[in-house]
C-alpha cells in the first residue's frame, strides 16, 4: 500500500499523542510505503489533482527530528496513491478550502480519508445538531443578550465557543455570578460580529470528556479525557489526563445513529466527543486520540484503523 499524509509540517507533530504519526508508524511496520507533503504542495494538472511529496522513513522516537527522515521530493499524482489523508490540522481557513477543491479531483482515483466534501460542509461543533436528541440544550447566535437569555433558561451554567474554533481555542463556562461574564459574552460574539456556539453547561465533564475513535462507523477505540485541577477543558494538549474507558451503551447509541450518516458523507476517520452521554462535538478534520487508547488499552488502535483503510481502498479500486 501506497499513503499520502497531507500534514503540518512534521517538525510541528507532537508526537506524544499524534495520531497522523500513529497511523505512519502502522503503516511503516507493514511495510507500506509512506509519503507526505504539505497543502501548498497539491495542485492540479486540467483535471488531476497532483503533489510534490517526498517518500518518508518513520521510526518510533521522541522528537519529529529522529521520528523523519525525507527522501527526494517528487511530482505525483494523487491516484499513485492507494489512500491520500487529509490530516491538515485547523482552523478551515481559505488555504485549507482551496485545498479541498483540490482534492475534489482526486475522488474516484484514490480513497480520500476523509472526503473533501464532507470536511467542508460539516461544521465539527454544528454538525452535532443534526441529531437533537443526542445533543445538549444548544443556541448559535450573535447576540450576547441571546446568550444571556439561554443562560438563565439552563438554570445558570453554559459552555460557550465559536462556531469555527478548535482544540479548546475559546471555550468558556459562564456561570451565574461570574463578575467577567458579560465580557466573556461580550467577547465571544465580537461586539454581535461572530456567531457563538453555547451548550447547558454538563456538571459531568469535570469527570471527562470521552473521545470515541470511529473507523468507517465503527468504534476502534476511545480515551477518557479528564481536565486539570482548575481548568474546564479536557483538551490533552492544554492539560487534560487521558484516563482509560470504555464504551458503553448510550455511546452505542450514539454511534449507531451516526454511523450512516456520517458513511454517507465520506467521513472515515472520527472522533465523537461525549460528556455525560450527550454528543458535544464531531471531529472530522484531524481527531485525535489514537495514541492515548493504545496505550490505556494494550490495543492498536492504529492497526484497526489501517485494516479498515486497507479494506475500504480495495473495494474502491475493485469498482
Amino acid at each position: 500500500m501506497k499513503l499520502l499524509f497531507v500534514v503540518d509540517p512534521l517538525e510541528r507533530l507532537g508526537l506524544a499523542g499524534d495520531t497522523s504519526y500513529a497511523l505512519m508508524l502502522e503503516a511503516a511496520a507493514r511495510g507500506w510505503d509512506v509519503w507526505t507533503c504539505n497543502i501548498e504542495h497539491l495542485g492540479l494538472v486540467d483535471n488531476d489533482a497532483v503533489v510534490d511529496a517526498v517518500p518518508t522513513t518513520v521510526r518510533d522516537a521522541e522528537t519529529p527530528a529522529g521520528a523523519f527522515s525525507v527522501g527526494e521530493r517528487a511530482y505525483m499524482r494523487l491516484g499513485d496513491f492507494d489512500i491520500v489523508l487529509m490530516r491538515k490540522d485547523p482552523p478551515l481557513d481559505v488555504n485549507y478550502l482551496h485545498a479541498t477543491w483540490i482534492l475534489d479531483h482526486a475522488r474516484g482515483k484514490t480513497l480520500l480519508v476523509n472526503d473533501p466534501r464532507g470536511l467542508r460542509d460539516l461544521n465539527e461543533h454544528l454538525a452535532v445538531l443534526q441529531f437533537p436528541a443526542l445533543t445538549p440544550p444548544t443556541i448559535v447566535t450573535r447576540s450576547a443578550d441571546k446568550l444571556r437569555a439561554f443562560q438563565a433558561a439552563q438554570g445558570g451554567a453554559i459552555v460557550v465557543k465559536p462556531v469555527d474554533g478548535y482544540g479548546g481555542l475559546g471555550i468558556f463556562v459562564v456561570r451565574d455570578g461570574d463578575p467577567n461574564a458579560s465580557s466573556i459574552l461580550e467577547t465571544s460574539t465580537g461586539a454581535g460580529t461572530r456567531w457563538t456556539l453555547a451548550q447547558k453547561f454538563l456538571p459531568e465533564a469535570s469527570q471527562g470528556d470521552k473521545r470515541i475513535i470511529l473507523a468507517d462507523g465503527e468504534a476502534v477505540g476511545a480515551v477518557l479525557r479528564v481536565p486539570a485541577s482548575a481548568e474546564a477543558r479536557g483538551n490533552l494538549h492544554v492539560g487534560g489526563r487521558p484516563v482509560k474507558t470504555t464504551i458503553d451503551a448510550r455511546d452505542r447509541e450514539i454511534i449507531d445513529a451516526l454511523a450512516p450518516w456520517l458513511r454517507a458523507h465520506g467521513q472515515i476517520l472520527v472522533g465523537l466527543d461525549v460528556i455525560g452521554g450527550y454528543l458535544t462535538e464531531i471531529n472530522i478534520t484531524s481527531p485525535t486520540g489514537v495514541r492515548h487508547a493504545a496505550r490505556l488499552d494494550g490495543v492498536n488502535v492504529a492497526g484497526r484503523v489501517l485494516d479498515c483503510f486497507a479494506r475500504l481502498a480495495a473495494t474502491a479500486a475493485a469498482k
